[in-house]
C-alpha cells in the first residue's frame, strides 16, 4: 500500500508535478508516424503530460509539433490549413513553418505583416521519427540529450507493429498491468493456453505457453533504468531439473519489454495524456518474416481502427457502458472472459479501477512483487526529482537498444539476471 502523498507522486503527471518533470526529462513518444504520415496531411491533435500540441508533416515532408493553440486569438491550429511549408489558422490566417516561426498574417496589412511575422514566435518541439512513433522533447528547451534508440527499435531492420488505444485511466495503473506477470495465468487463459511445447509460441489464433502453473514464484533486480523481474514457474515437462522463466525490463517512464514468444518481442509503450487517461500501445516486434504486420497484429489483438477503436480519438468501441462487449455465452462455452483480445480484456480490467486507483487501499500478495517494486521504484524516482536530482534512466552511458527480456525452460540452476542477454538483437 502508499500513503496518499506517495500515491499522488506515482500518478500526477502534469506541468510542475514531480513525475510529470521527470518524464519530461526523457524524449517522449507523442504520437504513432502512421498519423503524420502525408505531406499537407490533416494536423493531428497531440494530447500529452497535460499538454496540447498540433502534430503536422509539411509539403518537403518536415514534421512540426507545435502548441495548439494560435497564439492570436487562441483558436486551435488543430483546424487549420496544412499547406504550402506551414500550417494556416482558419480564424485570420496567420501562418506558422514547422519551427514555429510566422510566415503569413492574413490579416494584417501588407505594410506591416512582415514586421508583424519577425515579432511573433510560435512554441515548437524538437521531434525525431524512429520506430513507428514521433518523439518529442517537452523538457527545457536546449537541454535535449541525443536521442537513442529504444530496446523495441534497435535497427532499421526490425518489424515494428503498433497498436493504439486510449484508455480513461491512468498511466500507472496501466504500467501494473504491463508489468504482472501473475494475471495472464488467468485473465488470459484463454489466449495463452498451456502447451507440451519446448518454448512459448505463437499463432495468428494464441500464444502457447509450456507450463500450466498459475502461481509463479518472483523475483527482482533494480537496474539503472528502472528493474526487472522474473517470475519463475513449474514447466510441463522436465519440472524436476528445469524451470520455466518470464523475464520482464521496465524501462522508466514509458515502457515495458514483455517475454517474448518464438516468432516475435513483444513491448508496451504507455504515455499518460493527463492525470486520468493515457495512450497505451501495444508492440509487435522483430524479425520481419516472422512478425505480424500491423494490420495482422490489430486484427489479432481486436484492436482495428473503425471496428475496435475510434479511427480518430483511438477510444476501444468497448467500455464500461457496454461491458467491454463481453460475451456471457462465449464464458458458459470455456471462454474464461468473454471479451475478444488480450488489450480489451486488460483494459476491462484498468478502466473498471476507476481513473486513478486508490493504492493506499488494495491488497497484495506474494505475486505483486513486480508491483511493489515498481511503486517503489518510481515513487522515490519522482522524490529525487523534486529534490533537483536527475531522473531515472536519464543518465547517456545507459545502452538502451541493449535491452532485453526473456523467456524460456532452462536448468533450475540458471542465472535468470542473465538470460535476457542473449535475447539483445
Amino acid at each position: 500500500m502508499l500513503t496518499p502523498e506517495e500515491n499522488k507522486l506515482l500518478t500526477h503527471v502534469m506541468p510542475g508535478d514531480p513525475m510529470g518533470d521527470l518524464m519530461r526529462q526523457h524524449w517522449t513518444p507523442v504520437c504513432l508516424l502512421e498519423e503524420v504520415k502525408d505531406n499537407d496531411g490533416t494536423p493531428v491533435l497531440v494530447e500529452v503530460l497535460g499538454s496540447r500540441m498540433v502534430a503536422f508533416r509539411d509539403t518537403e515532408g518536415r514534421v512540426g509539433l507545435l502548441d495548439e493553440l494560435c497564439p492570436h486569438r487562441l483558436a486551435s491550429l488543430v483546424f487549420g490549413r496544412n499547406e504550402g511549408c506551414g500550417i494556416r489558422c482558419l480564424y485570420h490566417g496567420w501562418k506558422f513553418d514547422v519551427e514555429g516561426n510566422a510566415v503569413a498574417m492574413a490579416s494584417e496589412p501588407p505594410e506591416t505583416e512582415k514586421s508583424m511575422c519577425s515579432k511573433v514566435k510560435h512554441k515548437s518541439y524538437k521531434t525525431v521519427e524512429w520506430g513507428g512513433f514521433l518523439w518529442a522533447w517537452l523538457g527545457e528547451e536546449g537541454k535535449e540529450p541525443e536521442f537513442q534508440l529504444p530496446a523495441f527499435a534497435p535497427n532499421k531492420e526490425v518489424q515494428v507493429s503498433i497498436l493504439k488505444i486510449r484508455i480513461p485511466a491512468n498511466w500507472a495503473q496501466i504500467l501494473e498491468g504491463q508489468i504482472d506477470s501473475a494475471h495472464s495465468s488467468s485473465l488470459h487463459s484463454s489466449d495463452m493456453v498451456p502447451a507440451k511445447v519446448d518454448s512459448a509460441a505463437a499463432d495468428d489464433k494464441s500464444w502457447y505457453r509450456p507450463t500450466t502453473d498459475k502461481s509463479p514464484r518472483m523475483q527482482a533486480a533494480r537496474t539503472d533504468y528502472g528493474f526487472q523481474y522474473c517470475a519463475i514457474r513449474r514447466p510441463i515437462s522436465n519440472a524436476s531439473t528445469h524451470d520455466y522463466i518470464r523475464l520482464t525490463q521496465y524501462v522508466a517512464p514509458y515502457y515495458a519489454m514483455i517475454p517474448p514468444n518464438t516468432s516475435y518481442n513483444v513491448s508496451a509503450v504507455i504515455v499518460p495524456i493527463d492525470n486520468k487517461n493515457s495512450n497505451f500501445h501495444f508492440i509487435a516486434w522483430g524479425n520481419p518474416e516472422t512478425t505480424p504486420d500491423t494490420k495482422a497484429w490489430r486484427e489479432f489483438a481486436h484492436a482495428v481502427p473503425g471496428v475496435d477503436v475510434d479511427p480518430i480519438t483511438w477510444a476501444t468501441v468497448g467500455n464500461m457502458e457496454n461491458r467491454f462487449r463481453q460475451d456471457r455465452l462465449k464464458m458458459k462455452e470455456g471462454d474464461f472472459t468473454g471479451i475478444s483480445g488480450i488489450p480489451n480484456q486488460d483494459i476491462a480490467m484498468w478502466v473498471s479501477m476507476g481513473p486513478i486507483v486508490n493504492r493506499t487501499d488494495d491488497i497484495l500478495g506474494a505475486s505483486d512483487l513486480a508491483i511493489v517494486e515498481f511503486r517503489r521504484v518510481m515513487v522515490e524516482a519522482a522524490q529525487k526529482v523534486a529534490n533537483g536530482e536527475p531522473a531515472i534512466g536519464t543518465n547517456p552511458s545507459i545502452p538502451q537498444a541493449k535491452i532485453a527480456s526473456f523467456q524460456g525452460v532452462v536448468p533450475k540452476e540458471s542465472d535468470w539476471r542473465e538470460l535476457w542477454k542473449e535475447n539483445v538483437v
